[in-house]
């Protein structure tokens, strides 16, 4: 499904690509890239979920992967290395994976300030559905009196931004501890699912999260 939507000056394209494995949406999001960079389509925003996959990034250990790989396919989880920064993450069914493809320059963006701005969209986005989150100094993603709620990844090619973030609504919270989530799995993960006592609407975060990245995106100052 492809849809589109307008706040201020820029337009955000948002694909919602359901259930989708990690290498496919890395091909995918590859091709967008390159596409963005011809001027070909306009800022997009991919929404999917990952059938179950642990991810290291550039600074990723195997150190922070608990078990083996062998072990982790026999719980039918993949292991995959990532162009994103960061370390080890995990991506599942009932979570949120958004992958921006936005050119930096053309809002005005550096890096640090576009990641404040994902982390933005998502306090915004869980607020609206009750859920008190807040940003650490000393950690990317966002967090909640009762740890990580959603992580942060990213990388740039030529300006064009790719991965993102995952946002833990209702997925097996069992799984982080197969891993050292980046590297601070001591400081706990949970999920919109658990701080509730019941399931979030996922159709209906889609919408809140778009509106807040758009909101977030069309600040052209970085005041933080």
């Amino acid at each position: 499904m492809l849809t589109s939507s307008r706040v201020g000056l820029a337009t955000l394209d948002v694909r919602d690509l359901g259930a989708i494995a990690y290498a496919e949406a890395m091909r995918l999001q590859d091709s967008l890239v390159e596409a963005r960079l011809r001027e070909e389509i306009p800022d997009t925003l991919l929404l999917l979920e990952h059938p179950p996959v642990i991810t290291l990034g550039r600074r990723g250990s195997l150190s922070d992967v608990y078990v083996s790989e062998q072990q982790l396919s026999r719980r039918g989880i993949a292991l995959e290395r990532a162009s994103r920064g960061g370390l080890v993450t995990y991506h599942g069914p009932g979570q949120l994976v958004g992958y921006p493809i936005v050119r930096l320059r053309a809002r005005q963006l550096t890096v640090p300030c576009y990641v404040r701005a994902l982390e933005g969209a998502i306090i915004a986005a869980l607020s609206e559905i009750t859920i008190e989150a807040h940003i650490s100094e000393d950690h990317v993603g966002v967090w909640t009196r009762a740890g990580k709620i959603a992580a942060i990844g990213v990388a740039q090619r030529r300006g064009v931004t790719l991965h993102g973030f995952a946002v833990n609504l209702q997925p097996d919270l069992s799984h982080f501890a197969l891993i050292n989530p980046c590297g601070i799995g001591a400081l706990g993960v949970t999920s919109a699912a658990a701080l509730l006592g019941q399931p979030v609407d996922a159709q209906r975060f889609k919408g809140l999260i778009t509106q807040a990245l758009e909101l977030e995106l069309n600040r052209v100052e970085c005041d933080r």
